[in-house]
């Protein structure tokens, strides 16, 4: 029996899929095509082009060359199915209140989630990737010396999602212009993906984050929602 208990979400095959993960003695017949469902439904998957597959699951990231069997024949890959999911359970972001006003502080290297309704509030944090994991399987690929090592949007982009799903105003802070804005990539990406939770975008605003404390961020959020109960 395994001592991680499954996420309330899961159910159906997902919920199969995830057992067999954890099952003693190992499981043989876990399908690939449900494992990645599973991974699919909690967190986010990329192709990069060269047949790999990049898993993110809660800040956390695994690289796997595409399955070229019906089935997880390898005891190696199991337990790196099995060792990410361990790895994600203390960093799962949970979802926000229905009714509450956010801000997220996205750049390249992190989004940062704070629930406006709070005074002196912590905020969740995500990650793109594991910086030395992506290092060490990005910097022989002919991409690093391009500059375009930077990990596929929806690898990123896919778990804030799901976190901020709730929220009923979103506002977005970031640095940068154009291409170089995390937060205009950000806004784009969810257009495309996730219509709704764009459309309950209520504002963004360039900062010179590095210059700014997070009291002095929090402080630009309830300016800018202009409710002096949120402070």
């Amino acid at each position: 029996m395994n001592n991680i208990t499954p996420p309330p979400s899961l159910h159906g095959s997902h919920l199969c899929a995830f057992e067999k993960i954890f099952a003693h003695p190992t499981s043989h017949n876990l399908a690939w095509r449900d494992a990645l469902a599973l991974f699919t439904h909690l967190g986010a998957i990329v192709e990069d082009g060269n047949n790999r597959l990049h898993i993110t699951l809660h800040g956390h990231s695994l690289n796997l060359s595409e399955p070229r069997t019906k089935e997880v024949a390898s005891i190696d890959e199991l337990m790196k199915l099995r060792h990410l999911l361990e790895q994600s359970e203390s960093s799962a972001p949970a979802p926000f209140r229905a009714l509450d006003h956010l801000l997220v502080v996205i750049d390249h290297q992190r989004a940062r989630l704070f629930s406006a309704e709070m005074n002196g509030t912590v905020p969740q944090v995500i990650l793109p990737y594991e910086p030395d994991e992506h290092f060490r399987h990005s910097h022989a690929d002919r991409d690093f010396f391009s500059g375009k090592e930077k990990p596929a949007p929806g690898s990123f982009f896919e778990p804030v999602a799901k976190a901020i799903k709730n929220a009923r105003k979103i506002l977005l802070f970031g640095t940068g212009t154009g291409t170089s804005c995390e937060m205009e990539q950000f806004v784009l990406w969810l257009k495309k993906h996730h219509p709704d939770l764009a459309s309950r975008i209520t504002g963004t605003l360039t900062i010179d984050e590095h210059h700014l404390t997070e009291a002095q961020i929090l402080a630009k959020a309830r300016d800018f929602y202009g409710h002096p109960h949120l402070a």
